[in-house]
């Protein structure tokens, strides 16, 4: 079978546009952090917001490969995206780990099944690679969440070493400072203690 003639092709194009929809999003969620003065909450994203484009661009790349004689004018696709996300950046970072769940156990699950079916081992290992990174994702969304609710995103219950993202100092203590003493940078620029996504 033909990648241009097979279901492999539009579920490409599906995950391509929401992979870059993805990105948009958090690009949101990022500047909205920032502006908040969240910048090293705003850095981690930053993170995903790279990894999406990365995962965008190896999708394109398979695209591609569909008909190389001549550019692919259009993929006519018909699929749903979300849109619920608002300028709300504590429900933002719910609303992602939501989405990135929903990547990692329905959408790119299936996309490799049938990849796997019609004979496209590599794009079918392209999206179960995938599906580990999304799971990463809504680990790190989910955990900057309940860090944010729950007051302990910079509050720890043992002495944690913290360190100002701006000029380097690092202090420990089951606190980190308001405003750094060294360069006198605010709290938000305090790099977060996030646990291991594994």
């Amino acid at each position: 079978m033909k990648l241009k003639d097979s279901q492999t092709y539009i579920n490409l194009a599906r995950a391509y546009a929401g992979e870059c929809q993805a990105r948009t999003r958090y690009e949101f969620i990022e500047y909205g952090a920032r502006k908040q003065g969240f910048k090293a909450l705003a850095d981690l994203i930053d993170d995903v917001v790279y990894n999406e484009f990365q995962h965008a661009r190896m999708l394109y790349t398979f695209i591609q490969t569909a008909d190389e004689s001549q550019p692919i004018e259009n993929i006519d696709i018909c699929a749903g995206y979300p849109f619920r996300e608002k300028w709300d950046l504590l429900e933002n970072l719910r609303l992602a780990a939501t989405d990135e769940m929903f990547e990692a156990e329905r959408i790119y699950p299936e996309a490799a099944k049938i990849a796997r079916e019609e004979g496209f081992a590599d794009i079918a290992g392209l999206f179960e690679n995938l599906i580990q990174v999304e799971t990463c994702h809504r680990k790190l969304f989910e955990q900057l969440y309940d860090q944010m609710k729950n007051g302990t995103m910079y509050k720890k219950a043992k002495p944690i070493k913290w360190k100002c993202g701006d000029c380097g100092y690092e202090a420990t203590s089951k606190e980190a400072w308001t405003q750094c003493p060294v360069c006198q940078a605010k709290q938000g620029v305090v790099l977060l203690q996030i646990q291991d996504q594994t």
